[in-house]
């Protein structure tokens, strides 16, 4: 019953730190939402720091194995970039809880030093992915610049989500992405426009 009682607990932080917006949690309320007791809680992961990170590090897991198995989906190196895309956007990491789980751990980030660093290791990834699909279209230096600016992209959409009175939409958001790197994809091109864009291609990212 351990593993099924602790993805519980961490599936509980989740939805109770999107319900408060903030860490300002307590081990009480996640236990209760778990239907367990504080003491259980406690029992499996010793203070409600560790269950906090822990419930980052599930986060970061979820968002990895999509996007390995979206990686391995798709065919072509301008495939893979809209892997990345669709993956960052998908259903799963736009629910509200979701969205304001990871604020939270944003804002935490600048009192944690261990908060900082599995947000750091979520950007790594993030351009890693963009940058390995660019190269494969793009001489090195417009890859990294392109690269840049694409995850910046992802992520200023990504906070709007929380904007309450101003939400961008999944499939908006995607598009939005998609038409910034065709723009640039083609600008950059050696050949300019030489066949290095396509519409938006269905695939996902690491």
């Amino acid at each position: 019953m351990e593993p099924v009682r602790r993805k519980a607990l961490v599936d509980a932080a989740l939805r109770v730190i999107g319900d408060h917006g903030s860490l300002a949690v307590t081990m009480s309320d996640i236990a209760r939402q778990a239907g367990v007791s504080p003491a259980l809680a406690h029992h499996y992961f010793g203070s409600k720091e560790q269950l906090l990170i822990e419930t980052i590090r599930s986060l970061l897991r979820q968002l990895r194995s999509d996007t390995v198995a979206a990686l391995k989906a798709a065919q072509t190196p301008r495939a893979r970039l809209s892997a990345v895309i669709r993956v960052n956007f998908h259903a799963d990491q736009f629910a509200p809880e979701t969205i304001a789980a990871w604020l939270a751990f944003y804002a935490e980030a600048q009192r944690s030093e261990e908060t900082r660093r599995f947000l750091v290791i979520y950007a790594r990834r993030l351009r890693s992915n963009l940058l390995a699909a660019l190269k494969a279209l793009l001489p090195a230096d417009a890859a990294e610049r392109i690269a840049e600016g694409a995850a910046a992209m992802i992520d200023g959409l990504y906070i709007r989500q929380s904007l309450k009175s101003a939400p961008i939409g999944i499939e908006a958001s995607i598009a939005l992405t998609e038409d910034y790197l065709n723009a640039l994809l083609v600008s950059a091109s050696p050949s300019r426009g030489g066949g290095t864009t396509t519409s938006n291609t269905q695939g996902q990212m690491t």
